[in-house]
């Protein structure tokens, strides 16, 4: 059985350490804060993009010539962007991300996909994947929990470069979306081809209602201002996943930082209790020990 000054040493040591989880607690929280801040900044812009962009389809009339809305008749080679943090201690926010990864291309490869590879968005997924010798075709770091626009053009750039001259024939992006401080949800959205559903605006009401309103003129014409703005609108999506994952992560560390805290609370009332019943079973033995003496003299 531990002695006293061992338990005593061991519950300090925990002590120590729920002081440190509960300061990253607090850190995730107050930046937890500042990440849904900036993902509600993104969303009106986000949206009155995509209206754009519907205007601009529906003014064209066609939808073919676009490069980037090509959809490829068989799928031969696939790159699955994958988003996690640069760090641990989050829980399972790095492994959830991995795991559908893997899913994803366990699928592509049951419908006869034979060469899927992986864009590493994240040192924890780059690390991992490159540890499970996965075929990776580039990585980036050093910006999971603080993402700019900047960031976002440069994994933009290489997946439609890929795409354009590199052969590839689609581009998938797993990322964690922040849905509330609890709860985090593993998405996967296809990155390129763009969608037509992306672009195209399904309320015909809402349509019917702008028009209505007001004439929509383009300069230039709407093809090409269709076709400059396609780029513009994968920035922002890779901007917006950044931000939910950002978001998401301090989400998921804050949440596994609490839960250690309280373990470590737990754990410190189980040692005192056991520290307790050691003091008594010492004194015990010490009485004893007295009565047995005291009988020997008598």
């Amino acid at each position: 059985m531990p002695s006293q000054r061992d338990i005593k040493a061991r519950i300090d040591s925990v002590r120590n350490t729920r002081k440190i989880t509960r300061a990253m607690e607090l850190v995730a929280s107050a930046k937890l804060r500042r990440a849904q801040h900036r993902i509600e900044a993104l969303r009106p812009y986000a949206s009155n993009m995509r209206r754009l962009m519907s205007q601009a389809a529906k003014s064209s009339g066609s939808l073919s010539g676009f490069p980037l809305l090509a959809e490829r008749e068989t799928i031969e080679k696939a790159v699955i962007v994958t988003i996690t943090g640069d760090r641990g201690l989050a829980g399972a926010f790095n492994v959830n991300i991995l795991r559908t990864g893997f899913g994803q291309e366990a699928a592509m490869r049951a419908d006869g996909v034979g060469d899927v590879s992986y864009v590493a968005v994240g040192k924890k997924g780059a690390g991992t994947l490159a540890f499970r010798g996965m075929p990776i075709d580039r990585t980036f770091q050093g910006f999971s929990t603080e993402p700019t626009f900047a960031d976002a053009e440069q994994v933009t750039e290489h997946a439609v470069r890929g795409f354009t001259e590199g052969g590839v024939d689609r581009v998938l992006i797993v990322y964690n979306a922040f849905k509330s401080i609890l709860e985090q949800e593993v998405t996967v959205e296809q990155l390129l081809p763009v969608e037509r559903s992306a672009i195209e605006d399904d309320d015909d009401d809402d349509v019917e209602h702008f028009h209505e309103r007001s004439l929509a003129f383009f300069e230039p014409e709407p093809e090409e201002f269709l076709e400059r703005l396609l780029p513009t609108y994968l920035d922002t999506t890779i901007y917006r996943a950044l931000l939910e994952s950002a978001a998401a992560e301090y989400a998921a560390r804050r949440n596994a930082m609490r839960n250690a805290t309280d373990n470590a609370g737990s754990l410190i009332d189980d040692l005192t209790l056991a520290m307790n019943r050691a003091r008594q079973a010492s004194i015990t033995q010490e009485i004893l020990e007295v009565v047995a003496g005291a009988d020997a003299l008598s």
